[in-house]
C-alpha cells in the first residue's frame, strides 16, 4: 500500500527533487530509495567569477580623491595659499616657454635677458633700444649705457637662445639663428628642462606644506594630519598633470 501511495508520488517529487540540496544526514532507513532511471537529480551549477588583471589594474590605479574645506583647517595651513604657490610655478613655466622657446622672431624676444652689472641686475630692455631690422636680425642701440656694453655681449652669447652677438660701436647686432630641425629639437629640449624645474620647485612647495602640517600633529589628531597630507599630495599631483600637458602642447608647436 505504502510503495503504491509512493508512486503516484512519484512526478510529484521528480519535479521538486532538483531544487532541493539533500545531506546524508536526513535519509531514513525506512523510506524506499527511488530509481535513478526514473527520476534523474539535477545538480545546481555554481559559477565563481575570478576578477581579471584588467579590473585589478583599474581598481589599483583609482585612489579616492579628498576635498577637504579649507577653512576648518587654517588653524594648521592655508590651503589656499599652498594653492596659490602651486599656480605661481605653473605660471612662470609658461612665461619661460613664451620667452625662451619662441620660432618667430620679434623685439620681444630679447626682453626676458637679465644683465649682470657692476650696478646690479637690469632686464636687456632697460639698458639698451632693441629692433628688428629684418627676421634674421636684431639689432640693440646701447648709446644710452655704453658702459654696460660688455655686460649685455656677454648676457646675449650666455642666453640659452644660441647667439652670436656682434658688436660695432656702440650697436650690437644679433643674428636669429635658422629655424632648421636641429634648432627645433634643441627647443623641446629646453622645453623639458624648463618642465623639469617646474617641477622642482612643485614638489618644494608640497614638501613645505607637508612640513608645516606635520608641526601641527601635537594638537591635531594623526588622521586630520593624513587627510591634510593628501590634500596637498592630491593638488601637487593635478598641477604636475598641467606641467605634463603644457610641455606636451609646447613640443608639438615647436616640431610643426
Amino acid at each position: 500500500m505504502a510503495m503504491s501511495h509512493l508512486n503516484l508520488l512519484r512526478p510529484v517529487l521528480c519535479r521538486f527533487l532538483p531544487s532541493v540540496v539533500r545531506t546524508p544526514l536526513v535519509t531514513s532507513s525506512r523510506v524506499p530509495s527511488l530509481p535513478h532511471s526514473s527520476c534523474p537529480v539535477l545538480l545546481p551549477n555554481y559559477v565563481r567569477h575570478y576578477a581579471t588583471k584588467k579590473s585589478k589594474a583599474k581598481a589599483k590605479g583609482q585612489t579616492a580623491k579628498v576635498n577637504i574645506n579649507a577653512a576648518l583647517v587654517e588653524d594648521i595651513i592655508s590651503l589656499e595659499e599652498v594653492k596659490e604657490d602651486m599656480a605661481a610655478v605653473l605660471t612662470t613655466l609658461k612665461e619661460d616657454f613664451s620667452r625662451n622657446l619662441s620660432i618667430r622672431t620679434s623685439p620681444g624676444a630679447l626682453d626676458h635677458i637679465t644683465v649682470t652689472t657692476k650696478d646690479g641686475k637690469f632686464p636687456l630692455n632697460q639698458l639698451g633700444q632693441i629692433s628688428m631690422k629684418s627676421p634674421q636680425l636684431l639689432v640693440v642701440n646701447m648709446t644710452g649705457f655704453p658702459e654696460a656694453m660688455t655686460a649685455v655681449t656677454r648676457a646675449l652669447q650666455d642666453s640659452s637662445m644660441g647667439l652670436n652677438p656682434e658688436v660695432e660701436g656702440t650697436i650690437i647686432r644679433v643674428p636669429v639663428p635658422k629655424v632648421t630641425r636641429e634648432h627645433r629639437e634643441n627647443l623641446v629640449k629646453l622645453a623639458k628642462q624648463f618642465s623639469n624645474k617646474a617641477k622642482d620647485s612643485l614638489r618644494r612647495v608640497r614638501t613645505g606644506a607637508v612640513t608645516r602640517v606635520k608641526k601641527s600633529k601635537e594638537s591635531v589628531s594623526e588622521d586630520t594630519i593624513h587627510l591634510v597630507e593628501k590634500q596637498i599630495q592630491q593638488m601637487a599631483d593635478n598641477y604636475a598633470a598641467d606641467i605634463d600637458k603644457q610641455l606636451a602642447t609646447k613640443t608639438k608647436e615647436l616640431l610643426g
